[in-house]
């Protein structure tokens, strides 16, 4: 008999975590090993499971969903790791690049069904990676981040990346503190990002 995979859900909307719970036990192919609201809990309840998948969210209430990742590679209990998966409403490029880099093996945007969230993840599951096919076109259009950006906006990104504040990026290029801020907002409406925090981690 084929073992019946484990899934852990992370997602922050109580509707939509509760509904993705019972359709998954529902199919009666999937055990659902437990579902988490925010990051916290998400730490509470991953060391006690043995999911073969977990499918998260990018945006929780407490934070990025993408750092269950490298705390869980971090835990000598999960050296093999479980599967991860997101299921997120962002299509874009950094979000997308972003979630690969951390060896996400399932992106799938919310606007597809439950069905198609299963197809995903079974890819995933058989060794495959699996992009919705919106995103991937975004991965397809742009063959690198700093293409979108110019040379200015990616010294910026660059001095960002590294941990530095706008009034030191200001004072390194010799522009005013406005005027770094201003070129950030293009960089935040290029790649879809919306925290400082998350073009750091880019």
């Amino acid at each position: 008999m084929a073992k019946i995979p484990g899934i852990v859900i992370i997602e922050d909307h109580p509707v939509m975590r509760e509904g993705l719970a019972a359709w998954f036990e529902g199919t009666g192919r999937w055990r659902i090993m437990g579902t988490a609201s925010t990051l916290a809990e998400a730490k509470d309840l991953l060391p006690g499971t043995q999911a073969d998948i977990i499918l998260l969210d990018i945006q929780l209430e407490d934070g990025w969903g993408l750092d269950v990742i490298p705390w869980l590679s971090s835990q000598t209990e999960f050296a093999q790791g479980p599967i991860m998966a997101v299921y997120t409403v962002y299509n874009d490029y950094a979000h997308v690049r972003a979630s690969l880099s951390l060896g996400v093996r399932s992106y799938v945007c919310k606007r597809r069904s439950e069905q198609e969230l299963e197809e995903a993840l079974l890819v995933a599951l058989s060794g495959g990676l699996y992009i919705d096919d919106s995103a991937q076109k975004r991965l397809q259009n742009v063959t690198d981040l700093f293409s979108l950006l110019t040379k200015r906006e990616a010294e910026i990104l660059t001095l960002v990346k590294s941990g530095l504040p706008n009034k030191e990026i200001a004072a390194n290029l010799g522009l005013s503190r406005r005027t770094v801020e201003n070129i950030l907002s293009c960089v935040y409406d290029k790649t879809g990002i919306r925290s400082r925090r998350e073009l750091e981690r880019l």
